[in-house]
């Protein structure tokens, strides 16, 4: 169905003809729907194609809805970015009114101030006035927030090929110094001494060799050296790993628990102690940090890091190659830095004195005996200790305005829940302090205050009740429970009347008309005349009824 989704609910009548329409338009013989920019639909668009959504239906064929809207893109341009750091124009010679107080720029204030806080901010000294920045506004689109390079300058990249030229321009002329040191002349010999230790490629005829050569000869280390446990060829990059002895066990199966310690099972270590309960001392193997922090590795570790520090100075030190060497050189390292280390510390006391104050008491007395010790309690609370300075905020505190001896917040009104301050007892901000005066009115306008002095109500007090005695209580009991509420006083029964009145009752619940009912009975003298129940015949009923509430009416005692 080529139509539209149509607004309301169509008749019999009108969906008919509709199916009529687009059967026509199908067939060719009705012309095809035209949609708002007056092009034709074809009528064979299946309907959940050519069905207008509810919320951008708008009564008219269309399929705009298919169609991808046209969105501004002009924000998404990588050269639409802020001007990092650009000043609007020179700075100003004296201070301005509403500037930061910290650099005197216009743009800020000094909360948002990125600069160092000054000893004395430029509103006092009115020197060094920072510049306006300029305030931009970016409407980046979605695509341009969530560039991770939008806003790069491609020109910063030049910096890193600056750095790399001013190594090798270095590593030139340190080649050429080295060169220049030998006492021969022959141009052969020169080339052979400045290419001793590299690879000779083909095509190079250059006298010093390029920078290529130079880096390999700067890493020699990194390239040459075989790591623990491994077996490295240089030339063809291929890695064998030596395999563990099978007689080891392995890492991995000391602590089969899963929340033990990691295994990497690429590079099979294990760096921390799979054995957390068991002492490093104690155990089997207690991991890779352990063992690399015991014994003499942090010495080697040392070691090596001065082999590479001497290399990349100039000297030709490498510790695999020439252990006793690098041994003997890092010890005459370590004995020159602390022999200069004592004569600088000696010519400073020399000059400033002060000897006195580096003599501090042994270890074990500052540990056992210390003012920064601080315990505290399960609410916070220092209990032992001094307790920790506050830091101090860079927003201004304890500032009073209009008059105020407190700041804004330091009374609370428990009545009303609103804030205020306590000097006057004002609950809106900013206002000017009244003081005492304040306090008496605030207390005066207060709904408490107000209900107390309110006058007396003009409608009249309730009687007061009368205050009656134990007997008087009792004969009112008595009087609510007993048969005086019925209607019957205090009249004496006939005995002789009684007991006739029982047996006839005792007869009609015989008879089986056993109903509550006293209307039902039939009058005496007539059925013209009405009846009128005695005393002695409403006792004698009372006397016989069956009290269908009580409990225990039905109840037989079958033990007794």
């Amino acid at each position: 169905m080529a139509s539209a989704s149509a607004t309301g609910k169509l008749s019999r009548e009108e969906f008919r003809r509709q199916k009529d329409l687009d059967a026509a338009r199908k067939a060719g013989t009705a012309p095809a729907a035209l949609d708002e920019e007056g092009k034709a639909i074809n009528p064979h668009i299946p309907q959940y194609i050519a069905q207008v959504p509810w919320y951008l239906d708008t009564g008219k064929p269309t399929l705009s809805h298919q169609r991808m809207p046209d969105y501004d893109r002009s924000a998404d341009k990588l050269d639409n970015w802020y001007d990092r750091g650009a000043k609007a124009g020179p700075a100003a010679k004296k201070y301005r009114k509403g500037a930061c107080e910290n650099c005197g720029a216009m743009t800020h204030k000094r909360q948002d101030c990125l600069e160092r806080p000054r000893k004395k901010g430029a509103k006092f000294t009115n020197r060094d006035i920072a510049p306006d920045e300029v305030i931009q506004d970016v409407a980046s689109g979605y695509d341009a927030k969530r560039d991770r390079w939008n806003g790069y300058d491609p020109a910063e990249h030049k910096r890193v090929y600056d750095e790399y030229a001013a190594v090798d321009a270095a590593r030139q002329k340190l080649r050429e110094e080295e060169i220049d040191k030998r006492t021969t002349t022959d141009l052969a010999a020169v080339r052979k001494v400045a290419k001793a230790g590299k690879e000779k490629a083909e095509g190079k005829d250059d006298d010093f060799g390029s920078s290529e050569d130079e880096d390999e000869d700067q890493d020699k280390y990194a390239e040459s050296a075989d790591a623990v446990g491994q077996k490295l060829d240089t030339k063809t990059r291929i890695t064998v790993r030596n395999l563990r002895i099978r007689e080891d066990t392995a890492k991995y199966l000391i602590n089969l628990d899963p929340s033990s310690a990691y295994y990497d099972p690429k590079t099979r270590s294990m760096r921390e102690n799979p054995n957390k309960g068991v002492p490093p001392e104690e155990s089997k193997f207690a991991g890779e940090n352990f063992l690399r922090s015991s014994g003499e590795a942090p010495e080697v570790q040392k070691l090596q890091l001065f082999a590479w520090n001497a290399a990349a100075r100039g000297n030709d030190v490498h510790v695999n190659a020439l252990p006793t060497q690098g041994q003997l050189l890092h010890l005459q390292y370590v004995k020159k830095k602390e022999e200069l280390k004592d004569t600088t510390k000696v010519s400073i006391l020399a000059k400033y004195g002060g000897e006195e104050y580096l003599q501090k008491a042994p270890k074990e007395l500052l540990q056992g005996q210390t003012e920064e010790y601080v315990e505290y309690s399960r609410t916070g609370q220092v209990i032992k200790g001094k307790e920790r300075a506050k830091t101090r905020s860079k927003y201004p505190e304890d500032v009073y305005v209009n008059n105020h001896t407190a700041v804004w917040g330091s009374w609370y009104d428990v009545a009303t829940g609103i804030w205020g301050y306590a000097c006057c007892h004002s609950s809106i901000h900013m206002s000017y302090c009244t003081g005492e005066a304040g306090i008496e009115a605030a207390h005066a306008s207060s709904a408490q205050q107000l209900l107390e002095s309110a006058p007396p109500s003009s409608s009249m007090p309730p009687p007061p009740v009368p205050s009656s005695s134990v007997d008087e209580r009792k004969k009112k009991a008595e009087e609510l429970f007993s048969k005086k509420r019925l209607g019957e006083g205090d009249l004496s029964l006939d005995h002789d009347k009684l007991s006739k009145a029982l047996s006839e009752e005792r007869k009609r619940k015989a008879r089986g008309d056993d109903d509550d009912d006293r209307g039902g009975k039939k009058p005496k003298g007539g059925l013209g005349k009405s009846y009128e129940v005695s005393e002695e015949e409403l006792e004698a009923y009372r006397m016989n009824r069956r009290m269908t509430e009580d409990p225990m009416a039905n109840y037989v005692d079958t033990e007794a």
